[in-house]
């Protein structure tokens, strides 16, 4: 829980609890039209932001490390005007299955979905195997997701899913 910060004097107030209205509590505003992602991980957030590469032309809030009802502390992003693909979406799962993924039009979430893994990564990660021909031909990358590691189609390296995660494209 976050230290709530008193007035200098007894007899001074407090300037931000004109703000506070409900202690403890962040309220972001809703964003139009866009993608929301919720109940990651906590600290995943400027992770999943560099993943997806955004460039800042579009909006986008997140907030770290806050209080979540379902997992105690949580991270949220919503980035305003941007429909997730797929490889994306099975980028984020690597670092943050189970999180939650909506999609906002209109300010009304039209869907809502929860990530999973995916049983196929398609050219999302580089196999660290330096003489598998992914990495000697321009061959796009695919590996089979089971046990929490990953096998690569062509040469059957197995890595563990941290080391998936530190060679994500």
């Amino acid at each position: 829980m976050s230290k709530k910060i008193s007035p200098a004097r007894p007899d001074e107030t407090d300037p931000l609890k004109e703000y506070d209205k409900e202690e403890g509590v962040v309220r972001l505003s809703p964003i139009s039209n866009g993608t929301v992602l919720d109940h990651l991980p906590i600290k995943t957030a400027p992770k999943i932001m560099h993943l997806l590469k955004l460039d800042f032309d579009e909006a986008v809030m997140a907030a770290i490390n806050i209080d979540s009802k379902k997992k105690g502390r949580k991270d949220l992003i919503f980035i305003e005007g941007k429909k997730l693909t797929a490889k994306e979406v099975a980028k984020i799962a690597l670092i943050a299955e189970g999180s939650t993924w909506n999609i906002v039009k209109g300010k009304n979430v039209i869907s809502k979905s929860i990530i999973k893994m995916p049983k196929e990564l398609l050219g999302i990660i580089i196999c660290n195997n330096p003489n598998c021909i992914t990495n000697q031909e321009h061959i796009e990358t695919k590996f089979t997701i089971n046990n929490n590691k990953g096998k690569c189609y062509y040469c059957e390296r197995e890595m563990e899913m941290d080391d998936i995660v530190k060679l994500l494209e």
